[in-house]
């Protein structure tokens, strides 16, 4: 006998419900620690800059201050998060080196008894820079004489040997040149924030054993704190990250951006230290979605079937990477969208400029693609001269076709959900479209093409 099902179908109660409509819940914010310090960020005011020089003497002045630290003090000062999974090179500073890449790119932490003394230090502290060319265009970025933002002398970020995330299959130019119409389209999306409301912290307190607790709102704990013992050079049991409750994160907190200099200051201090984004900070120096262009070109046959796909894609991922090569990724294995076509390219560039870099968000990828490819087969309808959910119909992929990337498809039910799509917004369907199923195409069914 299977058992009953005891959630699904039922109303359950969140655990942590009444904790948040009582104002209970406990953020990092909430906490307090006797001596706790309150760390604040020198930021660059330039996009893109040489720096020769920081000056910290008349922040060290002001009552209340307590350290200042800057890349000489960080053990591994260049990382990059997902080297956890093997995607490199590191490329990220905790601190700026010899150059600023982003405006707000962090140069020097000051500690000190308060908030208020700590933001009176930052504005203290002189800054030796040169103002460089920078650049702000994906496409801009990748022609000959650009402004080199990356350490290793090109604008692209490299996969397998190759600057962009390849997908081939079939032979798209031979298709393209067959088909009764070629339709044309260039989809831009612009940068979002998450734009949570709590801001993104973390507080670091020494323990008595010599390990180091570190408060955190982040979405990644572990990414977390093993990026800080790489960062640190420190061994990871002497890190107790916890996490735990999040005040808005939609994949703008699992960068590892606060975590290992507030844990480097409690270390100097001996002391808690607290790094906490003002909201000015959040909205302009955290990471945002990012900025994508993507160009398809498609080839469909007079009957409305889609016999080549063409896919360029350009995402902005700012200053560094983070985990935008990750979600570029999965960005080109969705490019063609669920529909079975046998012929695709699909070059997927993820590029350097000196916006402020660019990470997760809910969709990773796949919705800018998503976007664009449905605003094209609207187009492809109009083209041909079929009703927009015919042509999504006779395109949908069916369990057992070959995606792309190479793997089959299985359980589809694309037809099902637009067929129960259909029922729900009330738009009647020609009964051959609701004869269709997502069966594999030698099965029989009226769907297969």
């Amino acid at each position: 006998m299977t058992a009953p099902l005891n959630v699904v179908g039922h109303s359950v109660a969140r655990s942590d419900g009444i904790g948040h409509v009582t104002g209970r819940t406990l953020y990092t914010a909430d906490r307090v620690f006797p001596g706790m310090l309150h760390l604040k960020m020198v930021r660059s005011p330039f996009h893109h800059a040489r720096l020769k020089g920081i000056d910290t003497s008349e922040a060290e002045r002001v009552p209340g201050f307590v350290c200042a630290l800057t890349a000489a003090d960080v053990p591994h000062n260049r990382y990059t998060i997902l080297s956890l999974i093997g995607v490199e090179p590191e490329e990220e500073f905790v601190l700026a080196e010899d150059r600023v890449r982003f405006k707000g790119e962090a140069i020097a932490a000051i500690v000190a008894e308060t908030e208020d003394a700590a933001w009176e230090a930052v504005s203290r502290v002189r800054l030796d820079l040169e103002e460089l060319p920078a650049v702000f265009d994906v496409e801009e970025a990748l022609k000959p004489g650009a402004p080199i933002v990356t350490h290793w002398g090109n604008n692209t970020f490299m996969y397998e040997g190759h600057p962009c995330r390849r997908v081939r299959l079939g032979d798209v130019d031979a298709a393209l040149r067959a088909a009764d119409h070629i339709v044309e389209g260039v989809y831009n999306t612009s940068p979002i924030e998450h734009a949570p409301l709590e801001t993104t912290g973390c507080i670091a307190v020494p323990e008595a054993d010599g390990r180091y607790t570190v408060y955190t709102n982040t979405q990644a704990l572990y990414f977390s704190l093993d990026n800080t013992a790489i960062i640190l050079q420190v061994p990871g049991n002497r890190l107790h990250f916890a996490g735990g409750t999040v005040g808005g994160g939609f994949g703008g907190k699992v960068d590892v951006i606060v975590e290992p200099i507030a844990t480097l200051a409690a270390m100097k201090t001996n002391r808690p230290v607290r790094f906490t984004y003002s909201r000015s900070e959040e909205m302009q120096v955290s990471s945002t979605r990012a900025a994508w262009r993507i160009y398809i070109t498609d080839g469909v046959a007079s009957d409305g079937r889609i016999v080549a796909r063409k896919v360029t894609s350009f995402a902005d991922s700012g200053a560094y990477s983070r985990q935008t090569p990750y979600a570029l990724t999965k960005h080109a294995a969705n490019a063609a969208g669920p529909y079975a076509i046998p012929n695709v390219s699909i070059d997927a560039y993820c590029v350097y400029t000196n916006r402020q870099p660019t990470s997760a968000m809910r969709g990773f990828g796949v919705t800018m693609a998503s976007f664009a490819l449905e605003v094209q087969m609207d187009r492809i309808a109009e083209a041909v001269g079929i009703d927009p959910w015919t042509i999504r119909f006779i395109n949908a992929y069916h369990d057992g076709d070959m995606k792309p990337h190479r793997k089959l498809v299985e359980d589809a039910t694309l037809i099902e959900t637009m067929q129960a799509a259909a029922t729900l917004v009330g738009h009647d369907l020609p009964d051959a479209l609701r004869a269709m199923t997502s069966a594999p195409r030698d099965g029989g069914d009226e769907g297969g093409a």
